[in-house]
């Protein structure tokens, strides 16, 4: 391959659907309550794009280091295990995916807030130091957090809350404990495409000691655990639009429930890594797609 495609291929750009759309529904939600903020939305996929591929790169190195990613290994060709890529410069990109992550994060919360000096630009400051030390810690360093069985709720906390809550409140600069259920259901469809993964990587991940919740639990349970996943993202937003009491035209989500039901009809009769595969691209794109239909919704009740 080119070192372009290389490194197209080590930035892989098709998680991007799955990383906007924590952005994409905080903004929706944002428009519901009549405070969006285009300057806010736009930096905010920026930043979202640079965390994206920041936490591919160093996941792409720190499974290389630590083993997971080696021959035996079902699924895409990894770029340092593959020898595209040298650990070297890998690491050096890395760095400079995380100038431009806090870079970025910084212009963002400054034009939502204006104020430096205030104690919710130092917050929002850490909450981006947090996110970009979550994206490197999934399986880099000496302890990192995915080889424990902690990725899922990683992925809840900063797919779901910080992704969606953090985007609503830079559009509104207010708090409504209300946003946390859209901010959930995506979060919950967020760490579902990280089970798939997983149950795809079952094996290679055990060899490698790489303890994910699958290789904990086994994979009859990871089924189940999935089923409930997407079955939260859905029962979130009907709490949350019964409590908002919006007309019938919010509700144009369900249309989307077909997409899941085959997902899921797939993930029940999946037995091998090959099986597997297919359901991470489906899932990350089925989970946009409800999201724009649930913005559209919201934008129809408007």
């Amino acid at each position: 391959m080119s070192r372009i495609k290389v490194w197209l291929t080590a930035f892989r750009l098709r998680t991007l659907p799955l990383a906007f759309s924590s952005i994409i529904m905080g903004s929706f939600v944002a428009c519901f309550y009549d405070v969006f903020s285009w300057p806010v939305f736009i930096l905010a996929l920026l930043t979202t794009l640079f965390l994206q591929v920041l936490s591919n790169l160093a996941n792409d190195y720190g499974d290389t280091v630590n083993g997971a990613d080696h021959d035996g290994r079902k699924g895409p060709a990894r770029m340092v295990q593959s020898g595209q890529i040298s650990l070297s410069s890998m690491k050096l990109a890395i760095g400079v995916f995380v100038a431009c992550s806090l870079l970025s994060g910084i212009g963002l919360v400054y034009i939502a807030l204006g104020d430096v000096l205030s104690i919710t630009f130092l917050l929002f400051f850490l909450l981006g130091i947090a996110a970009i030390g979550a994206a490197i810690k999934y399986t880099m360093g000496n302890n990192p957090y995915g080889y424990r069985g902690l990725g899922d709720l990683y992925v809840l906390l900063f797919f779901g809350v910080v992704g969606v809550g953090g985007t609503f409140f830079l559009h509104a600069l207010v708090w409504d404990w209300m946003v946390m259920l859209p901010a959930l259901s995506v979060g919950a469809l967020s760490a579902g495409v990280l089970n798939v993964n997983n149950m795809r990587d079952l094996d290679s991940d055990k060899a490698a000691g790489k303890h994910t919740l699958v290789v904990k639990f086994g994979l009859a349970s990871a089924k189940k655990y999935h089923y409930t996943l997407i079955v939260l993202a859905f029962v979130a937003l009907f709490i949350f639009l019964i409590f908002n009491d919006v007309g019938y035209g919010a509700y144009l989500f369900v249309v989307t429930m077909p997409l899941f039901m085959i997902h899921l009809k797939s993930i029940h009769r999946a037995k091998k890594s090959e099986d597997f595969d297919p359901q991470l691209k489906r899932l990350a794109l089925s989970t946009l797609v409800f999201v724009m239909v649930f913005g559209l919704g919201l934008l129809i009740h408007l």
